[in-house]
């Protein structure tokens, strides 16, 4: 058990629990709350600096900040209805120009996931913060649990850019040899009509806001599970990146900066319809697994595998990103077979 969730057990096990919630905690990405006969969806998150995004670009930061925050309704196949956040501005370098571009960004993805803000709260440091908060609703909502042996896990969009944005400021910044690699900064993509279609289709879900590793440990765990993974879709300059570094580009699959895309499982003999109906959609899914028995969880590379059924590693166990990345690098040696 990793630091964080002993101490939110620690909390949860303290404070009274809603009779209204339906979910057991950590059993999905949204909580559901059975009210007034429907089921309505809550999640909060917060960020800051330590989070890695880019804010540089104030239109980007709150893009990503608020995709970031209506990921866990849209694994959750939820509508996202309400939205308010809580905002601590950087008193030395959010000025006017950067605050109006920060809420443009915000204003822009709650447009297109049809989303209303309803308030919040506005403070100064010196430092950056934001919490957002979301309320959707779901006919049937999605949860962790459901996953079964044989399914075939799928995820949307490419791995790689999360950990490549937190990489970026342990290697670029120490003059790697040969740096003339461009590398984008994050944006994070907005699952709305991907997560509406795969309702009708998951067995579970989850974002890959802790990595798609993370995920995926994560269904495995709840589901009593294994797992194969065999195909990924880094992203071109994730690659680039690994070369340019001399480390594993699976080192981005486990990594725990994510990208927030939905990570899900489907029944094998829903495959058919499934496919051709995304493509009907032109929606784009890879197919990255499959669910296998408990204890087998393997990682399939270009030429061997990595046995992932000892992983424990959790990136919040340790001080700094040096410390932490020397421990997977350790791991991918230590448990090739």
């Amino acid at each position: 058990m990793n630091k964080e969730i002993e101490i939110i057990k620690k909390i949860i096990n303290i404070l009274p629990k809603s009779e209204y919630l339906q979910n057991k905690f950590f059993e999905s990405d949204a909580e559901i709350v059975n009210y007034h006969n429907k089921k309505l969806l809550f999640s909060v998150d917060e960020f800051s600096q330590e989070d890695f995004f880019n804010d540089n670009n104030p239109y980007e930061l709150g893009k990503n900040v608020t995709i970031a925050t209506i990921s866990d309704v849209l694994a959750s196949g939820g509508t996202p209805l309400f939205y308010a956040h809580s905002l601590t501005i950087d008193s030395e370098k959010w000025d006017s120009k950067f605050i109006e571009a920060f809420t443009q960004g915000i204003a822009i993805v709650l447009k297109e996931a049809m989303a209303g803000f309803i308030g919040g709260d506005l403070g100064i440091s010196k430092l950056w913060k934001y919490t957002g908060v979301v309320i959707g609703e779901a006919e049937n909502p999605i949860t962790r649990i459901g996953a079964a042996e044989g399914n075939l896990i799928y995820m949307t969009g490419q791995l790689g850019a999360g950990n490549i944005e937190a990489a970026k400021k342990l290697y670029l910044n120490n003059n790697v040899k040969g740096n003339n690699l461009t590398l984008p900064s994050l944006k994070l993509n907005l699952r709305y009509k991907e997560s509406r279609f795969i309702n009708k289709y998951a067995t579970s879900c989850i974002d890959s806001s802790d990595g798609v590793l993370s995920a995926i440990n994560t269904i495995s765990d709840l589901n009593n599970v294994g797992f194969k993974i065999t195909k990924l879709p880094y992203s071109e300059e994730g690659i680039k990146f690994c070369e340019l570094i001399s480390k594993p580009k699976c080192l981005l699959f486990m990594g725990e900066c994510g990208e927030y895309e939905l990570v899900f499982t489907i029944k094998e003999e829903s495959n058919d319809s499934f496919i051709q109906e995304a493509n009907n959609n032109q929606l784009s899914f890879t197919q990255i697994g499959t669910i296998q028995i408990k204890n087998q969880k393997l990682l399939q590379t270009e030429d061997d595998y990595i046995d992932l059924a000892k992983y424990k590693i959790s990136a919040r166990d340790y001080n700094n990103i040096s410390e932490y990345l020397t421990e997977l690098i350790n791991y991918v040696r230590n448990h090739k077979k």
